[in-house]
Order: C-alpha cells, then structure tokens, then sequence
C-alpha cells in the first residue's frame, strides 16, 4: 500500500532508486565551429554544474572519450570539475570509453577513481605542435606573400616562410612549461599509485589494462555494472546533457544564430576538421 501510495508523492518526497548524474564529455578538445563539434568549458560547464547541483546523487559519473586538443581548455574543464566536486562534495568517477589521450587523459585525472575497458587508450602525457610549410608551393604559383608587422617576432613560425632555428627553439620552450604542467598534474592527482616507467610521461599511449598496470587508471569496468554494484541494483545513471537553443544545436558550442556567417573561414574549418580526424586517427579510430 505504500508503495503504490508513493508514486503519487512529489519526487522530493519519495524513497526513489539512487540517481547517478552522468555528464559525456566528447570530442577533440577546443574552438568550435560550422563544422568543428569542439569540446571547451563553454560546452561542458552547464551539464557539469547541474550534474553537481542534484544533490541526493552519492557521486557524478563522467563519460570521456577525446583524443586531446586545447591544453588550457582542458585544465579548465579539470579544475571546474574539481572546484563542483569539493563546494558540493560528490565523488568524481570517470569511465574511459574509445580514448583519453593527451588533454582527453588531463581531463580525466578529475576523478576519484578512473575506470577503463581493456582496450581503451589511455595516456599520451606530452605536447604536440603541427603545422604545414608552404615555401616552396608559393614560389611555384608565383605568390608573392607580404606581411608588415610592429615586432620582429610577430609572424614567428609562419607557414609561409623559411623555418627559423632561432623561433623552432623557443616553441619547444614552450612546449615543455606546457609538458611540465601536464606532469605535476598526474604527480599530484595520482602519484601515490604511478609506476616508475621511464616512459610514462614521453607521450605514449597504452591499452587500458595496461594502463592500470602504469597506474594511469584504477579498473576494467563499465558506467552501469560499476554504478550498480557500488550504489546498488536500482541505481540508476542519468544523463545530463547541454540545452539546446531553438535552432536544435547545443548551446556553448559556438555557432551563430540560424547559421550566420556559416561560410566565413570555411578553409580554416576544411583544415580543422581534418586536424581533428588525424588525432582521433592516431589512436587507431
């Protein structure tokens, strides 16, 4: 009789299963576009805090499966998460699905726990900058570039013109204040549980069992069996998605009203999108 008497009562007065907020974060990691689904704090911070907001829920359930991208977009999405998880006190489990490489992997380390399948790919602690060179294309259509600037070092790097060792050099620089950021991160979030691996921080990238072994990932397991066998046989994960604006696409994910100016820089989305294929590539996807 009280049972039957219970499903009439408002939802904050019933003894319902336990609800398990579940937030997906996907895709290559920075600017979106037209033709570019980016993942950033701007498209990932709504969900999150109304998944930390449910306030019976023992704990927030991420789902990741990014190759990397946008190393300051990443920390950011990483401390959000971790600022929601400690105002409202929630245990953070990840559940790695095709991969968490790179800044997919820095995002990871929110959790409290991390949990893989066998064949994820887990990993890839290191920075990567890739570009094209088109010196010798330029002078075979005979383009003529020029470029005036206030600054000697204002086009560093341009693909247009001859590589200088001098600006090679200090990209790398940058590429290791970068790297070391990455490292102290894992140090801190994991260090109690690393293996000592000379190439744990070189940029490779490991099957999920075989990161467990490296301490990348505490677990085999999946989002529900996990959820069930910690908080029980009801418990029951709920997905918290980004609304939608009333053109049907997500809000946060950086498209103008109906479309506009969906044409502008279409070769620079032409090559994103295909900078962003390479990475999910790599891994073999």
């Amino acid at each position: 009789m009280i049972s039957s008497v219970r499903r009439f009562l408002p939802k904050p007065f019933r003894k319902d299963k336990p609800v398990i907020p579940v937030v997906r974060l996907q895709g290559a990691i920075g600017m979106s576009g037209p033709m570019r689904s980016g993942l950033s704090l701007a498209s990932a911070s709504l969900p999150l805090e109304k998944a930390f907001s449910v306030k019976k829920a023992p704990a927030v359930a991420l789902i990741i499966n990014s190759p990397g991208g946008s190393p300051v977009q990443s920390r950011l999405i990483f401390k959000r998460i971790r600022d929601l998880a400690k105002e409202h006190d929630k245990e953070v489990l990840v559940f790695v699905e095709d991969v968490a490489a790179s800044g997919g992997y820095m995002i990871s380390l929110a959790g409290d726990e991390i949990f893989v399948d066998p064949s994820s790919i887990v990993g890839s602690i290191g920075v990567v900058a890739a570009g094209f060179g088109f010196t010798e294309l330029i002078k075979k259509i005979g383009v003529d570039r020029r470029v005036y600037t206030a600054g000697e070092k204002k086009v560093t790097l341009d693909p247009f013109q001859p590589e200088v060792p001098e600006d090679i050099e200090y990209l790398k620089g940058l590429q290791q204040e970068i790297h070391e950021t990455f490292i102290e991160m894992v140090k801190s979030r994991r260090g109690d549980v690393l293996a000592d691996d000379p190439d744990l921080y070189s940029g490779k990238f490991w099957t999920g069992r075989t990161a467990i072994q490296l301490g990348l990932a505490d677990a085999i397991g999946d989002l529900r069996s996990v959820l069930k066998e910690r908080y029980g046989e009801k418990a029951e994960p709920k997905l918290i998605s980004a609304p939608r604006s009333m053109f049907g696409r997500k809000t946060g994910v950086g498209v103008g009203l109906a479309g506009a100016r969906l044409t502008e820089g279409l070769g620079e989305e032409l090559i994103s999108a295909a900078e962003d294929r390479l990475m999910w590539m790599r891994y073999g996807l």
